[in-house]
């Protein structure tokens, strides 16, 4: 067995992991509405032009630029209207010198037309002539062809996460289906005598499994697809069974408690029984969330985490969530921290990391300020009271009040 507590940084443990990690996520093609928050596996390139013709961006006319040069308030360009452009039809022109077409926001520029006037600066002489007050330039308040996307580019690279803008690019340019990977599977499992179901009431040495709940979400929110198996007694068979069967049916298993050095504590010796490599570290240089477990077992991920809810969601963020999103070799997949200056001195120790929870508020000169939200990492009502956590980097003993975080917010 490796030794216990043979404790790596966060990069160590995420450097261990991706060595052994395998290419393990397949790929598979969903309608585009259900593409919101996943992966993209190949490039798409556009097979047309967005827009496919000019169009205007006002209500006015459609008309040649140099035929406003000069125009005044005082002294208006005069030009006859000789047409009008249809919303969602084929403007046929042409439009020749001195000439105007009335055109809607959106419609298709006529033929010979480079700029469109602004019906406000315009003024009616009589049925079949304006004077325009303000002149205007080649391409003024109109979107040329291609401009937004152009054929033959590339729209979304392999690699991306779809965005809901994304999926309004894609529509653009006839985009209804897209190849995506396939969420990864995560099997979910709380271990403990002291546990019990939500539904059951509470008795003197009884607690409600929390840990399966917010680990679930989790899963969900970092586009995985998570399965939970229930509460698993301190009992080595027993864990040791449940795993096989969580192994067998995931890509990915969790088991939360279990993971700390007491006499009781059996996940290390049952992840050891289970494949190769098996355990790579049991330990990570970090608060909250010391006695965490990373294993890979024939392939797939196995993560024993604390049975604290807090250090358990701590670790969760920092190790699975980047593999699930296939972020790993980042240093988050939260790719934008906010910066907030800390309200309270924070004891550190060099060599671990902090991960404090904190609330966030903004002073009245603008300055956002975190603070710290402070309770042991069993009380998941911290969590809840917290905007995000503030990381202490690895080399420092402590920070001072005012000093600026990292703030990685939920």
């Amino acid at each position: 067995m490796a030794e216990l507590f043979n404790v790596l940084t966060v990069q160590q443990a995420r450097g261990a992991l991706a060595s052994h990690l395998p290419a393990w996520q397949s790929e598979e093609t969903v309608p585009l509405l259900q593409g919101l928050n996943r992966i993209l596996t190949r490039d798409i390139i556009a097979q047309e032009d967005v827009p496919g013709f000019d169009r205007s961006t006002m209500d006015g006319y459609a008309l040649r630029a140099r035929d406003t040069f000069g125009a005044s308030e005082s002294l208006p360009s005069y030009v006859d209207v000789t047409g009008e452009v249809l919303m969602g039809q084929e403007a046929l022109g042409p439009i020749g010198s001195g000439q105007a077409w009335a055109i809607p926001t959106g419609g298709m520029l006529p033929p010979g037309a480079d700029a469109v006037v602004m019906v406000e600066y315009t003024e009616e002489l009589d049925e079949r002539t304006i004077g325009v007050t303000k002149p205007v330039a080649p391409g003024d308040n109109l979107v040329r062809r291609g401009e937004d996307v152009t054929k033959g580019s590339v729209v979304l690279r392999a690699g991306h996460r779809l965005r809901p803008q994304d999926l309004g690019l894609l529509s653009a340019v006839g985009v209804t289906e897209v190849a995506v990977t396939k969420p990864v599977q995560v099997g979910i499992l709380s271990t403990g005598n002291e546990l019990i179901d939500p539904e059951k009431p509470t008795s003197p040495g009884k607690v409600r499994d929390i840990n399966s709940y917010a680990l679930y979400g989790q899963v969900l929110e970092a586009g995985g697809s998570p399965t939970l198996y229930g509460i698993i007694e301190d009992n080595f068979a027993a864990l040791q069974q449940a795993m096989l069967t969580a192994l067998e049916e995931n890509e990915m298993v969790l088991i939360s408690g279990g993971s700390s050095v007491g006499a009781r504590d059996v996940t290390a010796k049952v992840i050891e029984t289970l494949g190769n490599p098996g355990l790579l570290f049991h330990g990570i240089a970090i608060r909250p969330g010391k006695p965490s477990i990373g294993a890979v077992v024939e392939g797939k991920v196995v993560f024993g985490l604390p049975g604290h809810p807090v250090s358990a969601m701590v670790v969760f963020d920092l190790l699975a969530r980047p593999i699930i999103k296939g972020t790993l070799h980042r240093v988050t997949d939260r790719s934008y921290p906010l910066r907030a200056a800390i309200t309270r001195n924070i004891h550190s120790a060099t060599g671990r990391e902090d991960f404090v929870r904190v609330a966030l508020r903004r002073l009245d000169d603008g300055t956002v300020v975190a603070d710290p939200v402070l309770g042991k990492s069993g009380l998941i009502s911290t969590m809840v009271k917290a905007d995000g956590v503030a990381h202490i980097p690895l080399g420092k003993e402590g920070v001072e009040a005012g000093e600026l975080l990292d703030v990685w917010l939920f």
